[in-house]
């Protein structure tokens, strides 16, 4: 995984990041999966506004950030939430290896949690009633 420096590589970091398939994470924003595919790959030169804000929600990635990645202006940094400005303040140190693999380890961490939710229903739907 990489350190995000394009509007695709964080749309894919966050969908990694959050386990979740190119179809849901599309299905969630209201897009295609061609077109977030397209988006990822960098192959959509300045998204429209409402797409991103749809996928700013969808993978719970600042709408700023997304914005400012694809080349529009971003008003003032005041309209950033606090919770990231926690973030940014707790992590802004980090150097590019720390955050990568601090990336790499949640997408793991989360790929687990989900794997062991799914373990847990399946035994839960097996037993005799």
């Amino acid at each position: 995984m990489t350190v995000t420096r394009s509007t695709g590589s964080l749309l894919k970091q966050a969908r990694d990041v959050r386990a979740l398939s190119a179809v849901d994470a599309a299905r969630a924003a209201g897009i295609s999966p061609a077109y977030l595919s397209k988006l990822e790959n960098d192959a959509v030169r300045k998204p429209s506004p409402p797409v991103l804000h749809r996928l700013s929600e969808a993978l719970a990635i600042p709408y700023a950030e997304l914005m400012r990645l694809s080349g529009y202006r971003v008003a003032d940094e005041a309209a950033t939430t606090s919770r990231v400005t926690v973030v940014a303040a707790l992590f802004g140190d980090l150097t590019d290896d720390e955050r990568e693999e601090l990336l790499e380890y949640l997408a793991w961490y989360r790929t687990r949690q989900r794997s062991r939710r799914t373990a847990r229903g399946a035994a839960v739907s097996e037993k005799p009633a």
